[in-house]
């Protein structure tokens, strides 16, 4: 359901959670190399959740990205709208214009189920949260 800059944008900050701090910031290409996934296009990723204030970042030799405390209690739903915007969770699961309640496309029903499930999973844990379960439970990113 998510595009794959929001795959990336998750992965990557639940890693920042996991693993910098403001005394110790990581780099695009630390990131990168520990996800595996493209540098050029993590850095872009980053930059759009820093402007959204969902990572902090610090420029110059000793600088990089990390979550403050407030990026830590920022919910995964956060994330996902800052790279594939609200209407993931409104927009027809089909990509049709028209559908809504009065005028629902054949699969419509069981979205709004399956989003309303969805959401209610990632609004309600803080991202430290997340980080933490993924770290106890040794769970690659």
């Amino acid at each position: 359901m998510f595009s794959k800059s929001c795959k990336y944008a998750i992965r990557a900050v639940l890693f920042l959670a996991a693993n910098a701090s403001e005394a110790q910031k990581m780099g695009v290409r630390e990131i990168a190399d520990a996800l595996d996934v493209p540098k050029h296009f993590l850095a872009k990723i980053l930059q759009d959740l820093s402007r959204h204030n969902l990572v902090s970042s610090v420029k110059g030799p000793s600088g990089g990205f990390f979550l403050s405390d407030k990026n830590m209690r920022a919910t995964l739903r956060s994330v996902v709208e800052c790279i594939d915007g609200p209407e993931i969770f409104t927009g027809c699961i089909l990509g049709l214009p028209v559908c809504s309640s009065e005028n629902p496309c054949p699969m419509h029903k069981q979205a709004v189920v399956y989003r309303a499930g969805l959401l209610d999973l990632i609004e309600h844990q803080p991202i430290v949260e997340v980080a933490r379960k993924v770290k106890e439970q040794g769970l690659k990113l």
